[in-house]
């Protein structure tokens, strides 16, 4: 299973910018998906996951509100929209995607390589 990134940027305070991650490989193997990311200096943080099943998502409380993750069967992808960023979303995100039914969680078995996201005040 393989895991590609795209849609990372720069962007000021209070834009938007929408990541976008598609599996390749044995994606039967797949349950959910969603994203970490990792700011300078700090450990690797929960973002947000969508069931592979069905249309349940879950978000870390810090972005509640502002991020929406979302997904296309059709093209093993999956998105994740970011309004009102702020300057402490900074840092790279990274798609993942676990191989058991973890759901709310996401333990990440297969780990993208990350975007960068910064954002400036």
């Amino acid at each position: 299973v393989q895991l590609q990134a795209s849609g990372g940027g720069q962007v000021q305070a209070g834009g938007s910018l929408r990541l976008s991650c598609v599996v390749s490989g044995h994606t039967f193997r797949i349950y959910g998906m969603g994203w970490f990311r990792q700011a300078p200096g700090k450990e690797r943080e929960f973002v947000a996951v969508h069931d592979w099943s069905g249309t349940s998502t879950y978000y870390t409380d810090s972005v509640k509100g502002r991020f929406t993750i979302s997904r296309d069967y059709a093209k093993n992808a999956v998105y994740l929209q970011m309004n009102i960023l702020k300057p402490e979303d900074t840092a790279v995100y990274y798609c993942a995607a676990d191989k058991g039914p973890s759901y709310p969680s996401l333990l990440g078995d297969y780990v993208g390589q990350g975007t960068l996201v910064t954002v400036s005040s």
